[in-house]
């Protein structure tokens, strides 16, 4: 069995405090039945010692070796936010803004220390089981980095103006590779801004299906460089 994260959601009901003793809810919303494999959806809601939600997260997650069993799980239907599975596809015209970033050849092992311990990410035999080249850098990672140039670009630096951000992993990362996040507002909603990420090495797309909601019409500059 193999565990490779597809999908990352996560909406901010609050500004986030930078001490906090928090309880996290999970709470599974699906498991479906890919034939060589099962996606897991679990959902996680994040709340302070007086009860109120902080934060909300989904995370789906394809697991090789675990499919067949014939149908989906009979969990409770759980009411999703429409951002959570919207598909966020891009419009047939240039980016409005491109920002690039190469990351470290350590990327992996760095992020290690948030406590993903996931040994794809490290180990080459394990990687080579799973058909990469070498150790692939974990989604979420990629992910922070994409939530980075968005905090940097549209949000205009303002952490409290993110509302939800939403994205799909379509190709993985190998640490030492350059991401370019491209950007794209929407001109019936200023307050949404659909985004890719592509591996500028490779010419692949290593995010799709990702936009991030904004509490105010988004700010775009001039087309920059990380």
């Amino acid at each position: 069995m193999m565990l490779l994260h597809g999908e990352q959601y996560v909406e901010i009901y609050r500004p986030l405090p930078t001490s906090a003793n928090l309880s996290i809810e999970p709470t599974i919303v699906d498991i479906q039945d890919k034939g060589k494999g099962a996606v897991v959806v679990s959902a996680y809601t994040a709340r302070d010692e007086g009860g109120s939600p902080v934060c909300y997260s989904e995370s789906s997650v394809f697991i090789r070796g675990l499919g067949g069993f014939g149908g989906q799980s009979l969990a409770p239907p759980v009411n999703r936010a429409a951002a959570a599975t919207a598909p966020n596809n891009p419009p047939r015209r240039a980016p409005d803004l491109t920002v690039q970033e190469k990351t470290s050849e350590n990327q992996a092992a760095l992020y290690r220390l948030s406590g993903d311990y996931n040994p794809l990410h490290i180990d080459p035999a394990m990687s080579a089981m799973g058909g990469f080249k070498m150790p692939i850098l974990h989604g979420l990672c990629t992910f922070g980095i994409a939530g980075k140039h968005v905090w940097q670009t549209v949000a205009d630096r303002d952490f409290g103006a993110i509302k939800s951000i939403k994205a799909r992993f379509s190709t993985p990362v190998y640490p030492g590779e350059t991401l370019e996040t491209q950007f794209w507002i929407d001109h019936k909603d200023p307050k949404k801004v659909v985004f890719q990420v592509r591996v500028v090495e490779r010419d692949a797309l290593a995010i799709t299906n990702a936009a991030v909601e904004l509490r105010r019409p988004a700010k775009m500059q001039a087309g920059s460089r990380l």
